[in-house]
């Protein structure tokens, strides 16, 4: 008897399966619905049904980020499709491999306003990798193997593939395939040797060097490398908001965050360096500020994946286009030990003079609260973040001791992405204890996958550090526009606390300092499920130190000033 030929959504789920997929994350619809009956013949993938598109690409973004593997995403057309748009943009600004799956029309009313159309190839054409509109059953054994390759090699990027009904119902007879055939896709290996040698030439003249590590370093597993590159130089390293975690932040070399929100030791040591050598950054506005103070005198160099970053916004003294693991190996034997005493010996000196540090005083502080999540968690958890103020000092306050413990939207700034993203990585991660830390604004934006966290039974503690206010926005208005506070005072907060027992999730509230340590140790300890933790800290703190955009490092403010600021050039 005949095999039965299978068809285009049989194909897919298949070529998911080879490619390892544990969890496709997904909301179901008519256009595709045949994706969602092929899941039901293949329960090795688990399909994690959420509560919104949105949520969905954040978790499989968080999955990703977490593991390294590619996340997953599957949504119906039209409007399913288009809320997966916020998801795709912050995967894409920030390197994320995701695959979204979109149910589509049939092809003979593409174009024609169809029921749930949606030109969703076309919305997504800026924030993807790259994108397929699929029109013959039989083109999909070799696109999804490509999909895939796309997805994670290179600088990693989302895929969007826009799948007709009538495609995915069609059969396929096509065979599977195992090898590619991308003319013009190349995939940098080790940087051209005569760009390391002119690099160890400079780094051999160095006196004052700074080490710049960012997220490429944490895709490419260049830590390790890293580590050996810092001490062999004895060169000091600060990270980007989203290289949190490439090196351990324990080595007494790493000086933590560098640019708007850095500390102020690393802010230092970037401003009065003769060299400094970025390493899977992108030299983003929030690092640089006010571009031409930004170490006008000092060398720079920039190893990075994608040549499309070379004098973006910084033109470097020498260009290495490679991964940045390979790179820095292949680095390694070119360099010697610097005469550094003098400076390494400074940038102690930076770190004592100009610590973190916060008013005790007054009620109860966020910093507290994340400080001592950190004692607790001993820098050994994965976490996740939304965007503002929480996210600001948990990056200053909360250690990353391990490649892929700092999962944050940096590009995007997306609110919204830090509690489905912690969802993702500890599906992806069930043996590391993973916290949320988000704020009463930004939760509310995918609260509702409180649902979801909830049936997955994911261990997830969720930390609300809850002012009241949207405070990053109300911190600019007050430094900057007068105390002039519009559209920030979040009154309408909801109970969160019984929000979650209303989703059956266990819930704590934290409102005096003596009890930060006692709920945050119940909560660490509790792993039947999903567990939320409100903290109402002080409503109007602000994040210090603080490099007003636009502005150079000289202009850093370590505390509150005392006159009238200069309205900033940049955004929030």
């Amino acid at each position: 008897m005949d095999k039965k030929i299978p068809n285009g959504a049989e194909v897919i789920i298949r070529s998911l399966i080879r490619e390892g997929v544990e969890y496709v994350f997904g909301y179901p619809g008519g256009a595709a619905i045949p994706l969602f009956d092929a899941l039901v013949d293949h329960p090795q993938i688990k399909l994690v049904l959420v509560r919104h598109e949105q949520g969905a690409t954040h978790m499989a973004d968080g999955y990703a980020r977490a593991t390294g593997k590619p996340g997953v995403v599957l949504v119906t057309s039209g409007p399913g499709a288009t809320n997966t748009v916020t998801g795709i943009l912050t995967a894409q600004m920030d390197s994320s491999p995701i695959i979204v799956l979109c149910g589509q029309t049939i092809s003979p009313m593409l174009g024609k306003d169809a029921f749930q159309e949606a030109d969703v190839t076309g919305i997504t054409y800026p924030v993807v990798k790259h994108s397929y509109l699929v029109k013959n059953a039989n083109d999909l054994p070799r696109i999804m193997k490509e999909t895939f390759h796309i997805a994670t090699t290179g600088r990693p990027g989302p895929v969007l593939l826009d799948l007709p009904k009538d495609v995915t119902s069609a059969p396929c007879t096509a065979p599977f395939v195992d090898t590619i055939d991308l003319p013009g896709y190349e995939i940098p290996g080790i940087p051209d040797q005569a760009a390391l040698a002119k690099a160890a030439e400079f780094l051999s003249r160095a006196r004052r060097p700074v080490l710049m590590v960012g997220q490429g370093a944490v895709i490419a597993g260049a830590g390790k490398a890293i580590t050996q590159l810092a001490e062999k130089l004895q060169a000091p390293l600060v990270t980007t908001l989203l290289g949190k975690g490439a090196v351990s932040e324990d080595h007494p070399l790493h000086l933590g965050m560098v640019g708007m929100h850095g500390t102020a030791y690393a802010n230092k040591a970037v401003m009065h360096c003769d060299l400094i050598f970025a390493i899977g950054s992108r030299w983003d506005d929030r690092i640089v500020g006010k571009l031409a103070e930004f170490c006008p005198t000092a060398i720079r160099m920039h190893m990075d994946i994608d040549p499309a970053e070379f004098g973006k916004i910084i033109q470097p003294d020498v260009c290495m286009t490679g991964d940045a693991r390979r790179g820095i190996e292949a680095l390694l034997p070119q360099v010697e030990k610097l005469d550094t005493a003098d400076w390494v010996k400074q940038c102690a000196a930076w770190r004592k003079q100009y610590p973190l540090r916060y008013g005790k005083q007054g009620g109860l502080k966020a910093q507290h609260v994340l400080e001592e999540m950190d004692r607790i968690t001993r820098g050994k958890a994965i976490v996740t973040t939304d965007v503002g103020q929480h996210q600001m000092w948990a990056a200053q306050f909360c250690r990353s001791t391990f490649n892929r413990s700092w999962i944050s939207s940096g590009g995007a700034g997306t609110m919204g992405f830090g509690f489905p993203a912690a969802i993702g990585a500890q599906l992806g991660c069930p043996d590391k204890p993973v916290w949320a830390v988000v704020g009463d604004g930004g939760f509310q934006m995918t609260l509702c996958e409180l649902a979801t966290a909830a049936l997955q039974k994911t261990p997830v503690k969720i930390l609300i550090i809850n002012n009241n206010y949207l405070g990053m926005v109300r911190q600019w208005q007050e430094l900057f526009f007068d105390n002039r506070y519009s559209g920030v005072d979040m009154v309408g907060n909801p109970d969160f606390v019984k929000l979650a027992e209303a989703y059956g999730v266990k819930a704590f509230r934290i409102r005096r300092p003596g009890d930060v340590r006692r709920v945050l140790k119940q909560a660490a300890e509790y792993n039947e499920g999903p567990c939320l933790i409100e903290a109402e800290v002080v409503k109007e703190d602000n994040v210090f130190p603080m490099v007003p955009a636009g502005a150079g490092f000289k202009d850093m403010l370590i505390e509150r000033p005392k006159q009238k600021m200069a309205k900033p050039t940049g955004s929030t």
